[in-house]
């Protein structure tokens, strides 16, 4: 009857681990509590938060049992809870200021206390702070949006919200790891008067590592609501256009040449778009895919032009802006009645066509590439 006794009181302890996250170890029951006395200090990074706690007084006296802390927080960026894990009792995330702040923190224990088996506390420690009602929440900013010209000129705009203030003012500050301190923009750009984005040009900004934004604002009525963003500058390059694309008409097929544009976007980390046209009964076809700088189509009717664009893959950033189309460059077939023989006249010009355009023509029977034939140092005839 004892041994039976005993059996069921171990029993019933066991039966509370996954309730408790408590472990049985020598018949003493350690329950796993969460930190306290957490807090967030904001160190005046533009929405760069420090959330600190400290161990809880039922585990500070216990020896060779290592500490891990979960931490959740709300991204009010992406809409969802993020999750991490760390030793130190310290985590620095990003917040929108101007949003609600949530943080929970678990305690997670291991070593000789719990036979080298990480238990979690069934609770956790949660923050919860409310934004600031400062300013006014209908004359913030709309639509602020950045683009990374080419890997070399950053830009940010915003519209200003016409329910703002009469004679109100706007300003930009920025941060990253970098910086010591929040900067003011460089180089305010301006619509009608009005501070309407900032131009980082001879700026530089890191990239893989967010930058954070703030735009706030003052008038005779008072501050203006601020506006925060956080981002990283590689996922917002849009590249220059294209170089003019080249042809090199052949029997019933063209090849299309062109080069990436000049700059710092790494070729191998462009993909590209090429819009055919024609005077066929399908005058326009699907924009086709490619992550080569050369393309062979079919000819399709009498007259062929093609234009391209790029932007950066998802291999290299998760995200990127298309660049504008490049010029677009045309190919006419003729059929000579006399001889019977096909020549291509090949007619470049942009697409808003000022000058005359000029053609070049080619003659299919004659016409080779040498090994070491670059078209785009060629001088075509007129």
């Amino acid at each position: 009857k004892m041994i039976i006794n005993k059996f069921f009181t171990i029993h019933s302890r066991l039966l509370l681990l996954p309730l408790h996250r408590s472990y049985l170890n020598n018949d003493i029951l350690f329950a796993v509590d969460p930190p306290e006395e957490i807090k967030i200090i904001d160190p005046d990074h533009l929405g760069r938060l420090e959330i600190t706690w400290t161990l809880p007084a039922s585990l500070r006296k216990l020896k060779d049992c290592p500490q891990l802390y979960k931490v959740e927080y709300f991204n009010a960026y992406s809409q969802r809870w993020d999750v991490s894990s760390t030793f130190a009792t310290t985590y620095s995330a990003q917040f929108d200021l101007m949003k609600e702040i949530r943080v929970r923190v678990y305690t997670l224990l291991s070593g000789r206390c719990t036979n080298n088996t990480w238990i979690k506390s069934g609770n956790f420690t949660e923050l919860v702070q409310k934004p600031p009602s400062l300013g006014q929440s209908a004359a913030k900013i709309k639509d602020f949006g950045c683009v990374f010209h080419n890997m070399e000129r950053m830009i940010c705009k915003w519209s200003k919200n016409p329910t703002s203030p009469a004679n109100s003012q706007l300003y930009m500050y920025y941060w990253h790891r970098e910086l010591q301190k929040a900067q003011e923009c460089p180089m305010y750009v301006f619509t009608n008067g009005d501070r309407s984005g900032c131009n980082f040009t001879g700026k530089a900004l890191p990239d893989f590592t967010d930058v954070n934004f703030c735009v706030n604002g003052s008038s005779p009525e008072g501050p203006l609501r601020p506006t925060y963003k956080s981002l990283q500058i590689q996922n917002y390059v849009k590249p220059d256009a294209a170089n003019k694309p080249f042809l090199l008409p052949g029997v019933a097929r063209i090849k299309l040449l062109w080069r990436k544009p000049d700059g710092k976007v790494p070729g191998h980390c462009l993909e590209w778009e090429v819009q055919h046209t024609n005077d066929g009964p399908q005058n326009e076809s699907e924009p086709i895919s490619t992550m080569r700088t050369s393309l062979t189509l079919p000819a399709v009717g009498k007259k062929n032009c093609f234009r391209v664009r790029s932007k950066v893959h998802k291999y290299c950033a998760a995200g990127s802006f298309w660049s504008e189309w490049s010029h677009q460059t045309c190919t006419i077939f003729e059929q000579n009645t006399t001889s019977k023989q096909t020549t291509h006249s090949s007619k470049t010009c942009p697409i808003i066509i000022t000058p005359p355009c000029t053609y070049t023509t080619f003659f299919s029977m004659s016409f080779q590439v040498t090994p070491n034939f670059d078209p785009f140092l060629r001088v075509s005839s007129t």
